[in-house]
């Protein structure tokens, strides 16, 4: 399954195989699992509930597949008569009514799956910078958790409300805020947060409310995990929960009237995803301009070549010299006559396989070592990774 090609909801629910596992899950362990695999915090490493192989998906790719996983369960576990795509849809449309403006070029016509696909396309937000994106490999939008939240209400009044939604990201942004903003020292994490809480919210002009009507607000089992969740994260900027905060987060927990326990889940699960993946977290990461580039790069690399490994397999068999030259790069460097000449037909090769056009661009051969590095892993597989044999 490939999220970021045409047809991968169709392929998605064909994959679908622990759907019976998955439906069965309650309130509480549904939210668990979407904090698990990361999406709560906006960090997605992984499918939720491992329903199906995450393989080489990058981060907005696990990003749209647990955004649709999540209004999916939430469609099943209501009582919903109309279809799940078209339930979907008239959800962002109604959206898009309240003058919000993501959809609107996307809305109209005959719903489809290739729709909805669109639509999450265009939800999941990834730094808009073209530079940044490339060397930052940036956090997914944090705030996509108020989609699963909005349609539950959506669900229970066939409408949205502006007031729900905007009433929900205002107390979000309040207690948020308020808690990265209180500290003394920011450090380059909570600078980046700050600036993609408000980057994330849909409507930039609420009133800031205060803490005690923000409290107010927040009703629902699900959405007071998730604000404890969202003020858990905020804390961890700097690596730890000191004394400070975690009686600040406490106190929070309680006046959202839940268990202790509860409280004290949401603040080791924060510290256990976080000291897990510290690595693979952008925002975590200390890593320099230069290598974050390069590993972004080869992630990048790696990708092409996976979803194009049988064309790019049966290219290579059919260029003799070249599989010569490449098998002898593994046990001896290459002289610079050699190098050219694997440059010039590796650049041939890819001039017949359009995804891989990226390398003829200037500047692409930068990026041919690591070319070279991916190859000896070929292995032929099916070219459209969506395709589905009726």
């Amino acid at each position: 399954m490939n999220p970021s090609a045409q047809g991968w909801i169709k392929k998605l629910l064909k994959e679908f195989k622990k759907k019976d596992i998955f439906f069965s899950l309650n309130e509480e362990a549904f939210y668990n699992a979407l904090r698990g695999c990361g999406f709560i915090y906006g960090s997605n490493l992984d499918i939720v509930e491992g329903i199906i192989d995450k393989k080489d998906l990058t981060e907005d790719e696990l990003c749209k597949t647990n955004l649709f996983l999540g209004l999916l369960y939430t469609h099943n576990k209501s009582n919903s008569n109309i279809p799940f795509i078209d339930s979907v849809i008239n959800f962002y449309t109604d959206i898009n009514e309240l003058k919000v403006s993501f959809f609107q070029e996307l809305l109209g016509g005959k719903k489809s799956r290739e729709q909805l696909e669109k639509i999450i396309h265009k939800r999941v937000q990834i730094d808009a910078n073209v530079l940044t994106k490339n060397f930052n490999y940036f956090i997914i939008n944090a705030l996509l958790f108020i989609d699963v939240l909005a349609y539950q209400e959506f669900l229970k009044n066939n409408s949205i409300s502006i007031g729900y939604i905007k009433n929900l990201e205002a107390a979000i942004e309040t207690i948020s805020l308020d808690v990265l903003n209180s500290k003394t020292t920011k450090n380059q994490y909570d600078e980046s947060l700050i600036k993609l809480f408000e980057s994330s919210l849909r409507f930039k002009d609420n009133i800031h409310i205060n803490y005690k009507k923000a409290i107010e607000i927040i009703k629902t089992k699900q959405e007071k995990y998730y604000i404890l969740d969202l003020a858990c994260m905020a804390t961890w900027g700097d690596r730890t929960i000191d004394d400070n905060e975690q009686q600040f987060l406490t106190q929070l927990g309680s006046d959202l009237s839940l268990d202790t326990s509860r409280i004290n889940q949401s603040i080791d699960t924060v510290n256990d995803f976080y000291n897990t993946n510290k690595d693979n977290i952008a925002l975590l990461s200390s890593r320099n301009i230069v290598q974050s580039f390069y590993d972004n790069s080869s992630k990048m690399v790696n990708k092409l070549i996976t979803r194009n490994s049988k064309r790019l397999y049966q290219e290579l068999k059919d260029s003799k010299e070249l599989m010569v030259l490449l098998t002898q790069s593994t046990v001896r460097d290459l002289n610079s006559e050699e190098q050219k000449k694997v440059q010039e037909q590796l650049i041939d090769i890819f001039k017949s396989i359009p995804s891989l056009a990226i390398f003829i661009l200037p500047g692409g051969a930068l990026l041919l070592p690591l070319v070279i590095k991916f190859i000896p892993k070929l292995l032929p597989s099916a070219f459209d990774d969506n395709r589905i044999d009726d």
